[in-house]
């Protein structure tokens, strides 16, 4: 089951950066695939990029845990 739940994620995401980026299937495929497989680097960029380029709390990088 968990095997599907990813497989599909991966597919919501690649399919939503091909349409809104225009991109060949196997390219949006790869990006999909990048985000998915660094999730917590990625959700820490986005946070960091969010604030401004300010230090994240430590209190919010202690909440990424709950999502792993």
């Amino acid at each position: 089951m968990a095997k599907t739940t990813n497989k599909s994620r991966l597919m919501r995401i690649s399919w939503d950066i091909q349409e809104q980026k225009n991109k060949t299937r196997s390219k949006s495929l790869q990006a999909a695939w990048a985000i998915l497989s660094n999730e917590d680097i990625t959700v820490q960029y986005l946070t960091r990029k969010l604030n401004g380029n300010k230090p994240v709390p430590q209190r919010a990088l202690n909440q990424y845990a709950l999502f792993a």
